[in-house]
């Protein structure tokens, strides 16, 4: 494959969204690039590429950019249908792009809020991990600008106390939600994977640290407020759901690195 054929995925290493157009590009083998631009700035390029959002994951094949993660894989889907991320049954893959679309919704926004809430409350663990969030280079300048870069967290996310507890609320009520659609099964829709395990599990995965997880060190240590949280949700039917579900599903990385 000639490298301007490639696909190339913009991302935010550690965005629960951007995990799961990840995954669904490594689930169906897909060779592509990543591209990691600074936080913050990544507003700009998003827009500069697609036009019309400010967000990633942003995914440019054949010539077009596409945001939103959803279309992401709507986009694979047509392109790449096997393995399948949605159903063959028209009932079934109604379902599962409902919970889809309900997930992205009622779940993704408020682990994202979580985590930087506690994140926020360790102001020096954020420093000295911060080029986990990017590249080395980028990570030592976000270290040096850290009080800005949460201000504009706190600002776009709306991150306080109030929300951040209410944001919990909701994760475990998702999670209820995912244990009785399981009802003991292995599968959200049916009996096989579809979008659906892989939008609950991507998008709680930041929060859960599954094996698997790409550019998550297993090993780290984080901090005490957040492992508490980690710890409870971990615990849960739906948490160890998740777990099992990156063991079983989540494959290597199709990435295409600059030298191959």
């Amino acid at each position: 494959m000639r490298a301007h054929d490639v696909p190339v995925l913009w991302q935010i290493k550690v965005s629960n969204y951007n995990e799961k157009a990840r995954w669904a590009l490594d689930y169906k083998g897909i060779p592509h690039r990543r591209y990691d631009p600074m936080p913050g700035a990544h507003m700009l390029v998003a827009l500069a590429l697609t036009r019309r959002t400010a967000t990633f994951p942003v995914l440019k094949i054949d010539g077009r950019a596409i945001g939103d993660s959803t279309r992401i894989i709507a986009e694979l889907e047509r392109n790449v249908p096997n393995p399948p991320l949605y159903p063959a049954d028209p009932v079934e893959q109604r379902r599962a792009l409902e919970l889809e679309e309900f997930f992205d919704e009622n779940l993704g926004h408020d682990v994202r809020r979580v985590v930087f809430w506690q994140l926020m409350l360790e102001p020096e663990f954020m420093r000295s991990r911060a080029a986990e969030f990017t590249t080395p280079r980028q990570g030592r300048l976000l270290a040096a600008g850290l009080p800005a870069f949460t201000a504009m967290l706190r600002r776009r996310y709306s991150i306080s106390d109030r929300s951040g507890a209410q944001s919990l609320l909701k994760i475990r009520a998702a999670m209820r939600l995912i244990e009785d659609t399981l009802e003991g099964r292995d599968h959200l829709v049916g009996d096989q994977f579809t979008v659906a395990d892989l939008t609950g599990a991507a998008l709680l995965a930041p929060l859960l640290g599954p094996l698997g997880l790409p550019y998550r060190d297993p090993e780290a240590t984080i901090p005490a407020g957040l492992q508490e949280i980690v710890t409870e949700l971990r615990g849960m039917p739906a948490g160890d759901w998740v777990m099992q579900t990156y063991d079983r599903h989540r494959p290597e990385s199709a990435e295409v690195k600059p030298e191959d």
